[in-house]
């Protein structure tokens, strides 16, 4: 019998949402395999989604520059939110960014190994902030976005200096019409996808194996309703239209006002500048996304559920 751990259980339960014990018996159906375990949950009802809670358990900040048509992302850790309002940490990462946009990297490896304005590299200024102020700093992530013609907008939430904060988010628009008013549709965009938090551009972006997963568990729920065959491929396919409409951003219902799909609010731009509008890419980095922080009291609950 697989061992379940409190540590996957606490982890599956705050993926899901569902019970402690209902986490430990998926886990314990699944062998521990935690994909597994949130599709048993699903299809016991149990899990409202499969999509990850992105819950931030990680201190530092996302840093952003943009530099004509191209844009880059990066986050840079620490292990306090203090040292993350530090000055000179905040000075760093915006070097970093900088840095990264200057050269168009995507890697954090070759980021690590390139020179910044100062003359050091990315890498012996992380190490001299290291040195200097006592904690672990860790460049996590880096990204690129770039367009031929038209703009790459920004947006940060929950800003802490200009350029960083906890969610940064690039859109890549391409249009040879009104670039300022391609701006300021842009910055629309990426305030959306801050909130929304889409999985992919369109639906021709979303992996044929997750697609393939969402049918299996709204097949196997639909099949409950004891319908013919064909009613619940009907069922299966309507939600996955709805699935569309949450996890893709031209399919999702504009925040701005509530009632225009992405899809129709770009035809509505490019009509009004007369020109084509096109958002080819997107990039959202949520600050400490997947790295989990020791929760001394819950775990201790945990472990108290795993051994009933």
């Amino acid at each position: 019998m697989t061992q379940i751990s409190a540590d996957q259980i606490k982890n599956l339960r705050e993926t899901t949402g569902a019970g402690m014990l209902d986490c430990r018996k998926a886990l314990t159906e699944a062998a521990g395999d935690m994909e597994a375990a949130i599709d048993w949950l699903r299809k016991k009802g149990l899990a409202a989604a499969a999509r990850k809670s992105g819950r931030v358990a990680a201190e530092g900040v996302v840093a952003i520059a943009v530099e004509g048509t191209k844009g880059a992302i990066i986050e840079l850790n620490s292990e306090t939110d203090f040292v993350a309002r530090n000055e000179q940490f905040q000075q760093l990462a915006g070097v970093i960014a900088e840095t990264a946009v200057r050269h168009s990297i995507g890697d954090v490896e070759a980021l690590k190994n390139t020179s910044t304005c100062y003359g050091k590299t990315v890498a012996e200024g992380i190490s001299w902030m290291i040195a200097t102020i006592g904690e672990h700093i860790n460049l996590r992530r880096t990204a690129i976005l770039g367009v031929t013609h038209g703009i790459v907008a920004s947006y940060i939430h929950n800003a802490v200096a200009p350029g960083m904060g906890k969610i940064g988010i690039l859109v890549g628009i391409e249009s040879n019409g009104d670039l300022n008013k391609i701006e300021a549709f842009g910055k629309q965009i990426a305030m959306h996808i801050a909130a929304a938090r889409p999985e992919a551009l369109s639906t021709a972006d979303v992996s044929s194996e997750r697609l393939n997963r969402e049918r299996a568990v709204y097949r196997e729920q639909a099949s409950a309703s004891g319908k013919p065959p064909e009613v619940i491929e009907k069922m299966v396919e309507g939600r996955v239209r709805k699935y569309y409409e949450e996890v893709v951003l031209l399919e999702q219902v504009f925040v701005v006002d509530n009632k225009t799909k992405i899809s129709a609010a770009v035809a509505n731009v490019a009509k009004d500048i007369g020109a084509p509008v096109k958002i080819t890419g997107f990039i959202r980095f949520q600050l400490g996304e997947g790295i989990e922080k020791q929760q001394s009291d819950f775990a201790a609950e945990v472990k108290a559920a795993a051994g009933a």
